[in-house]
């Protein structure tokens, strides 16, 4: 089974959390701290795998895990890594955030492996808080949560060329004559169910590789037929043959399916509408009426398209083509075709973003990951965290912003699930 397109759920490991710990130790406040530092959580990675070429596993297994990090003990002691996690994929993998459709990675080249979801940051543990005035911290900081998406793993087949037109054009028949490939060819429609790859050898020139992809039908691009499932793998071809019947046996016009298939190509995408395509008409030797063709070669002519009248059945016309095609491919640059997301953003415990106030019912909402993060080493019961809490809130500028909103005693302020009353 050709499976390409899957949904799965990843989650990178949360950091250790931060011990809290004292020495015993004569004539140092409380022991001393020595609480030592959570360990990393595990990154979760994707990598090529050359000996696979579907994404068929994952239809059984949806949810993969990296290792958290360990908390941190006593005597300085740092809590151990979570181990990284690396998912194997075939080559030609797209991996997008299920959430916004933004591409993370393309995964296009032998060998490649890249960081998707980033390890939770182990906490701090209570020595890093102690002061010349705050001499046994009895607080922590808490590991930072492990990134975690839905993700869309969708295989684009690695092709130079993609046969496109209606189904029973003969684009099946054209792949088995030009490469090694043995698609399943028959006289009737969608015969065609999974792409299929084949290499024209170096007899026409420089050898490439050409993918032939189920019939396109009128409406493809909104889901109808087969096409739409595997329009995608055509995205990174560099040149398209758009294979179109002149015999008239099926009563078909050439120039109307011309229009309809690159009418759905554009719907899908503007830029595939673009691509270099050379026109090539197919079933010359069964052609019932010769303005079927003419018609077809003036429409090449107003649009500056090459046309090439060839025969799957009888090998006419072949030669000529699959050299032109050779020629053409060496003109047309290797793009990036894929547009990688770049600004994929992977927070840290000492990043200090902005923070959102608000007033709802009378109470002051404090949001934002960093205030969040800072809640997480407040001990209510330590006359210190708390103050190092107030400290904080200060250098961020919340205190003053709390104020600037008319904030007095006895309000209540709402900081992750923490409702604090104010004093002034």
């Amino acid at each position: 089974m050709f499976t390409d397109y899957v949904k799965i759920i990843a989650k990178a490991g949360n950091g250790g959390d931060g011990a809290v710990s004292f020495r015993r130790e004569k004539y140092v406040a409380a022991g001393g701290p020595d609480g030592g530092d959570g360990g990393r959580g595990g990154n979760v990675y994707f990598e090529v795998d050359p000996d696979t070429n579907t994404l068929i596993d994952f239809r059984y297994q949806k949810k993969f895990k990296a290792e958290n990090g360990n908390n941190g003990e006593g005597a300085n002691r740092y809590g151990k890594s979570g181990e990284d996690l690396t998912i194997k994929v075939p080559i030609g993998t797209i991996i997008k955030d299920a959430a916004n459709g933004k591409v993370l990675a393309d995964l296009s080249e032998k060998g490649q492996k890249e960081l998707i979801l980033a390890g939770g940051r182990g906490g701090k543990g209570n020595t890093h808080f102690a002061t010349s005035t705050r001499q046994a911290p009895r607080f922590s900081q808490e590991g930072e949560k492990g990134e975690e998406k839905e993700l869309i793993l969708e295989l684009k087949l690695l092709a130079d060329v993609g046969l496109v037109g209606f189904p029973n054009v003969g684009k099946s028949t054209l792949l088995s004559v030009v490469t090694d490939a043995t698609p399943k060819i028959a006289d009737y429609h969608f015969t065609t169910l999974e792409p299929n790859l084949g290499v024209v050898k170096g007899e026409y020139g420089s050898s490439f590789v050409i993918a032939d992809i189920p019939g396109i039908i009128e409406g493809a691009s909104q889901g109808i037929g087969l096409g739409i499932q595997f329009l995608r793998h055509i995205e990174r071809t560099r040149l398209l043959l758009h294979v179109i019947d002149v015999s008239g046996v099926e009563g078909r016009d050439p120039v109307k399916d011309f229009e309809i298939i690159n009418e759905e190509l554009k719907k899908y995408s503007e830029k595939l509408s673009k691509r270099k395509q050379i026109i090539v008409a197919n079933k010359i030797d069964s052609m019932q009426d010769k303005s079927l063709y003419e018609n077809l070669e003036k429409l090449a002519k107003q649009k500056n398209m090459e046309i090439y009248a060839i025969s799957s059945a009888t090998g006419k016309g072949i030669k000529e083509l699959m050299k032109r095609v050779s020629e053409v491919l060496k003109e047309l640059p290797k793009e990036d075709l894929i547009e990688i997301e770049k600004t994929r953003k992977v927070y840290t415990l000492e990043e200090k973003e902005d923070v959102t106030i608000k007033k709802e019912n009378g109470m002051f909402i404090v949001s934002g990951k960093v205030v969040e993060k800072l809640m997480r080493t407040l001990n209510l019961e330590d006359n210190e965290s708390l103050h190092y809490f107030h400290r904080r809130l200060n250098e961020l500028g919340i205190n003053a912003k709390l104020k600037e909103l008319g904030i007095k005693d006895g309000d209540i302020v709402q900081i992750s699930d923490y409702e604090l009353e104010w004093e002034d």
